[in-house]
């Protein structure tokens, strides 16, 4: 086989199950042989080594053996939460396996059911048990793609790897297991993936090995370069020796050799490496590979480091013996190096020319030297200051910065650190300055201590002086008191002594009242001098303040400190004495007042006696309020009691109602599913008389499990029920069916308001009056006018053409129909309601780009609308030829032209303007054709003829047949190919009695079908329609 061009080759992506290019490995058999013989198998390794090709080939395998395959690419998922990513699998795998086209299955309906009871991976183990599994016999093989991408979310996805762990180990007690296998595909390693190693399912898989292209592998390859070089096998060989073998950068290099032959010059093999690869590689690396490597080995600052030194020693090295070192296995995942013999060593000579020593000692430069403490000062949003750089490491960060191009964040460390070292040695600074200010305010106070501490010492020995003068004047007033008292008892003799000593007396208290006069004037003195104090003791304090703030005159302003220290001891001293003096008199005023002092104590005794009665009382108040609370509480508690007997009793009946409850969903699911398998048995009965109705029987016993509400359930099975037997004609089963079904819809009255509701209604009051038009045809009307007026009030939930409805296209019909067949007068507005069902129809099949049900549906509306009356001329299609239906009158054929335009208008619109009646008359035109031929034989010539050939040709519209046959299968690979441009709707044709008698019709290209001629539609259409 020889390659036309250069795109025989593909770089990039996953390759097609037919790429002409794609090289079979030993990898390649022995990963579906395993996968075959049921064995759980991952195949993890760095990226574009075909990993995704090697997939799509093997599921292409195991499908043709009669596998189930389901392919899951978790880059889809993307970043979730939980639950989305568990019902993403679920969402995947029920896509895959075509659970919903096949079974009718609604996974978002099973999934919204369980997850409320649930947690998202048993939901996920309950799916592939009890439905995947069960759902589907054949074998069934998972294939999970981009596995590394689970690394990305924020919760741990241990338990999805230890439910695959738990599905293996379940094939010895249930071998419906045995039909499930896993296949994991991506760019980690096991212990990246899972953390918990006795759940791990990999050590009880197989892992799948791929290695580079070897020349007795590419044969496929060698193909593309045949007939472009002449030693074609050679060339190859050369690109091996510069790739290793590496799938992407093999297929790229093909490529470029393909392209090179085309040239006059062509270059060699190493020409077009170095000059399209190597140079300037980074901005040739289209699509990526090398950036991609690059970017996995710089993708952690804090690891980089270390792969970065382990690559030099490599280099160095030539090679260093293999294991399973965290850094040794991050590097062989970038691609970098790969292992052989139990050695690493670089991939291929491109790797070793693009990531030479050069770069490493570049890339090393180029890595923070404070990577991780800028980490963690980021991560805390630039609050933690412990993580700032200071002495020696700052120094080298700076030094490190200066020749670099730093991003913002980089600069603003490196400022908050030097910032936070200026602070801290200011700060060192000022501790110091006031441990110096400090030392030398201690010395000063110390000093000051001492001036006031001898100054205390002398005032002491002046007041022991001033006491022992004092006590002997007492003792000298004692003595005189006694002799005074002798001499008073001899007042006869001594009474001239008496007299002397009232004089004596008397000097005596004159004596006092200067000495009276002498304290207040002490006192006034005192506070004089106590004033005088005040103010030394402010001047001290304002010295003080001036030795603190100036240490270099600390000396003089203590000297300063103790005069003025000394003066206040001074004045502080004499009003010492000045207040003891005051005390004495004071003494003797006392000593007067006692016995008013003890009558005093008395009456507070009094007053202590009455104060404790007082107490008493109120302490027994208290008591008596606190009894009073105490009964409170207890009555309190008494109520609470009651309460909380009150809620026992309530939950009591609740856990009565629920079990109740239970016991009535328990019966209505056994009598729903007893429903459904009598429904089912009646199906299979139906099977071979009628397989519409036996389908239809099928059907709606599935969509019974999509309805929640018992009665409404039950009402749909008997009413189907009913039906079944109808068609079997067993008409008192199918009475007593119905009678149950109307019963069960009864007792929901009016309130049936949901969408399924009220379709279910529609269905059971149809199926009543299908079964009432035999004995009452008024009955059978009332019936099917109930299900008309809920159509025609309830058009948005009772729509057949929206998603997982319970009511279908033909449902709908069927009540317009019956509707219209058992009234004597047609009713136009059930007539109006059925046509517009008609266009519903037809706008939902062009949506859903349906091209041959669109255009079915197209002729039958035109026949609805026709309304099939008998007369001379009559539309038909050309799959009524050989009937005798007369579908429109001459005279109707203007009337006829507004729904002409609707249906034209629908086409264009779904069609992107490829297909309508529109575009079929443009095309009319442009092949030449006129719109103002008489309808009458003798005006259609010969270039008439012709210019129709071509209009038929155009639009696919076969003339020797005599009616056109679309070619469906290309306009629905392509429809909006402008080459099949007109093709649809298919073209109707017009049939008439008496062609030579009725003037109104004209011959174009007519065959003879029993007594009619047959000519095409389009003239009148195009004349008389403005489209």
């Amino acid at each position: 086989m020889t390659a036309s061009n250069s795109n025989f080759y593909q770089v990039g992506a996953s390759l097609q199950v037919n790429a002409p290019s794609y090289v079979r490995r030993q990898a390649d058999e022995e990963f579906y042989q395993k996968l075959q013989a049921g064995k759980f198998c991952y195949v993890l390794n760095s990226r574009q080594m075909g990993k995704s090709s090697l997939r799509v080939q093997t599921m292409q395998q195991l499908q043709a053996q009669g596998n189930v395959c389901a392919a899951i690419d978790l880059t889809g998922i993307g970043k979730v939460t939980q639950e989305q990513w568990y019902a993403g699998i679920v969402y995947n795998l029920s896509e895959s396996c075509q659970l919903e086209d096949n079974f009718d299955f609604d996974w978002q309906e099973w999934w919204g059911k369980h997850q409320v009871i649930l947690s998202p991976v048993q939901c996920l183990g309950l799916f592939i048990e009890k439905v995947l599994l069960e759902k589907i016999q054949s074998p069934i093989v998972i294939f999970v793609d981009e596995i590394d991408k689970v690394l990305s979310q924020d919760f741990s996805l241990d338990d999805f790897f230890a439910l695959i762990r738990f599905f293996q180990n379940q094939r010895v007690d249930n071998p419906i297991f045995e039909r499930l296998t896993f296949a994991l595909l991506g760019v980690a390693t096991p212990g990246d993936l899972i953390k918990n190693k006795s759940q791990t399912p990999f050590n009880i898989g197989e892992a799948i090995e791929l290695h580079g292209f070897t020349i007795d592998e590419v044969e496929p390859l060698i193909r593309g370069l045949e007939g472009r070089f002449n030693h074609p096998q050679e060339v190859m060989t050369e690109i091996l020796d510069w790739t290793g073998g590496q799938p992407f950068l093999t297929q790229k290099l093909c490529k470029f050799m393909v392209e090179e032959s085309q040239k006059d010059y062509p270059r060699s093999v190493e020409e077009v490496i170095k000059s399209r690869i190597i140079e300037n590689w980074e901005s040739q690396d289209d699509p990526e590979h090398l950036r991609t490597i690059r970017n996995r080995i710089l993708a952690s600052e804090q690891r980089a480091g270390y792969l970065l030194e382990l690559y030099q020693q490599i280099q160095q090295q030539g090679e260093v013996a293999a294991s399973n070192s965290l850094d040794k296995s991050e590097l062989k995942l970038s691609g970098l190096v790969v292992q052989r013999e139990g050695k690493l060593i670089t991939y291929n000579q491109i790797y070793q020319e693009v990531f030479n020593q050069n770069w490493v000692e570049i890339q090393l430069n180029n890595l923070r030297p404070y990577s991780e403490a800028f980490r963690v000062w980021v991560a805390s949003e630039y609050s933690d200051k412990s993580r700032l750089l200071q002495g020696k490491a700052l120094e080298d960060a700076e030094e490190w910065a200066k020749d670099k191009d730093l991003s913002f964040q980089d600069k603003q460390f490196l400022a908050a650190s030097r910032e936070k070292e200026i602070q801290e040695k200011i700060a060192a600074e000022e501790k110091e300055a006031q441990l110096e200010r400090e030392k030398k305010n201690k010395e000063a106070a110390e000093q000051r201590n001492q001036v006031l501490s001898e100054a205390n010492v002398k005032a002491k020995r002046r007041i022991r002086n001033g006491t022992v003068v004092l006590i002997l004047a007492l003792l000298g007033t004692v003595g005189l008191g006694v002799f005074a008292a002798i001499e008073g008892n001899k007042a006869f003799q001594a009474q001239e002594m008496f007299k002397e000593a009232n004089k004596k007396a008397e000097k005596a208290n004159q004596k006092t009242e200067e000495e009276r006069k002498n304290v207040v004037a002490l006192q006034q003195q005192t506070k004089e001098l106590q004033t005088d104090a005040n103010n030394a003791r402010k001047e001290a304090q304002e010295a003080e303040a001036k030795a603190n703030n100036a240490n270099q005159k600390a000396v003089a302003a203590i000297e300063k400190a103790k005069v003025e220290q000394e003066k206040a001891n001074n004045a502080n001293q004499k009003a010492i004495a000045a207040i003891e003096k005051a005390q004495q008199a004071q003494k003797n005023a006392d000593d007067a007042n006692q016995k008013v002092t003890e009558a005093r104590k008395q009456t507070e005794t009094e007053q202590q006696k009455a104060q404790q009665a007082q107490k008493k009382a109120n302490d027994a108040n208290r008591k008596a309020i606190e009894a009073g609370e105490q009964a409170k509480a207890e009555q309190q508690k008494a109520e609470t009691a009651k309460q909380q007997a009150k809620q026992a009793q309530k939950k009591a009946d609740e856990a009565i109602r629920k079990a109740e409850n239970l016991q009535n969903q328990l019966a209505s699911a056994k009598k729903d599913i007893e429903n459904v398998q009598a429904l089912s048995k009646l199906a299979g009965e139906l099977r071979n008389k009628d397989t519409f109705y036996s389908d239809k029987a099928l059907r709606q016993a599935g969509l019974s499990f999509r309805v929640n509400e018992h009665h409404l359930k039950q009402a749909m099975l008997l009413a189907a029920m009913s039906q079944a037997y109808q068609n079997l004609k067993q008409p008192k089963e199918a009475e007593a069916k119905m009678n149950e079904s109307l019963k069960y819809l009864n007792n929901k009255g009016k309130k049936i308001s949901s969408a399924k509701g009220l379709q279910i209604k529609v269905l059971v009051k149809a199926n009543e009056g299908e079964l009432l038009a035999d004995k009452s045809k008024q009955q059978a009307i009332n019936a099917y006018k109930e299900a008309y007026k809920i159509l025609k009030n309830h058009p948005n939930e009772t729509n057949p053409f929206q998603k997982n409805q319970i009511l279908t296209d033909e449902d709908v019909e069927s009540v317009y129909r019956e509707l219209l067949n058992l009234q004597p007068n047609r009713n136009q507005q059930v007539w109006q309601s059925l046509k517009e069902h008609f266009y519903a129809r037809l706008e939902n099949s062009l949506r859903l780009k349906n091209w041959g049900a669109a255009d079915s549906h197209t002729s039958d509306l035109m026949e609805f609308i026709a309304d099939r009356e008998q007369e001379e001329i009559a539309l038909i299609t050309h799959r009524q030829i050989e009937g005798e239906r007369y579908l429109l009158k001459t005279s109707q054929l203007e009337k006829f032209c507004p729904d002409l335009k609707r249906m034209d208008k629908l086409w264009v619109k779904n069609s992107r303007s490829n297909f309508g009646f529109s575009v079929q008359k443009e095309i009319w035109g442009k092949t030449g054709d006129r719109l103002d031929i008489k309808l009458t034989n003798l005006q259609w010539n010969r270039n008439d003829r012709l210019n129709y050939s071509r209009f038929a040709s155009t639009i696919g519209y076969d003339t020797n047949s005599g009616y056109p046959r679309p070619d469906l299968q290309s306009i629905s690979k392509d429809p909006f190919n402008p080459r099949l441009r007109g093709r649809l709707p298919s073209p109707l044709v017009i049939a008439y009695r008496n062609m030579y008698t009725d003037g109104s019709v004209v011959g174009m290209n007519y065959i003879r079908v029993r007594k009619f001629k047959v000519v095409e539609l389009w003239l009148i259409l195009f004349s008389r329609c403005e489209l």
